[in-house]
């Protein structure tokens, strides 16, 4: 049911290559980074609505979210998504948690559900994105969950792919992995390049609407 997103020296081995195909037909191209961030406006768990445009001048992380996938899972279990949830917070990034499964799919949340999650979860984002049509996933070519991006204060992406290096959804691996998100933000607000840019996500595969909306 949930599909690791492979290494990809390790795609063509068997069928290994078809993991990717439910995503990803679905999800637009995914945007270069180095360019402007696609733009979206969404509606979060408490009724905001929430522009990119207005969040110039922060810097801004995107994580998509499914509570039932195993990788997911993982990071909360963990506390590790948290905790960076929080190390951002207190840096002054805004850190969005993408919950874009659709509508009858794993990992859709009502409003009331997410913020039943966040609690009980004790998850710091600053807010929980609505996305049951896919529309912001769907703009950054998310694939899986979860799925990172990262925008600097200008806007532009300077981050996508895996929270960390280790593609398994056992939390022992965690200690052991580099945390790519946390390194690209502390190399972001350091005002330095993010030295590995695009890395491949691994996780479930993004539980997009069975036809586009």
């Amino acid at each position: 049911m949930s599909k690791l997103n492979v290494p990809r020296r390790s795609l063509m081995i068997g069928g290994a290559a078809l993991a990717l195909a439910p995503a990803a037909a679905f999800a637009s191209s995914s945007p270069d980074v180095g360019k402007p961030a696609p733009q979206f406006t969404a509606v979060d768990s408490n009724g905001k609505s929430w522009s990119l445009a207005d969040l110039k001048g922060k810097v801004v992380v995107l994580e998509t979210t499914n509570h039932d996938c195993p990788y997911v899972r993982k990071h909360y279990t963990s506390n590790n998504m948290q905790d960076q949830q929080r190390e951002a917070a207190a840096k002054g990034v805004v850190w969005l948690t993408v919950a874009s499964s659709a509508t009858g799919e794993q990992g859709h949340v009502t409003a009331t559900q997410a913020n039943d999650l966040t609690k009980s979860r004790n998850a710091a984002p600053a807010a929980v994105l609505i996305d049951p049509q896919s529309k912001v996933a769907r703009a950054y070519g998310a694939t899986v969950t979860p799925h990172m991006y990262i925008i600097d204060a200008n806007g532009i992406l300077v981050y996508k792919g895996g929270i960390d290096s280790i593609p398994s959804s056992s939390a022992a691996d965690i200690p052991k992995a580099t945390q790519y998100v946390r390194v690209a933000l502390d190399q972001v607000l350091a005002g330095k390049p993010v030295a590995d840019a695009s890395t491949r996500a691994y996780g479930c595969s993004l539980k997009y609407p069975k036809t586009s909306s």
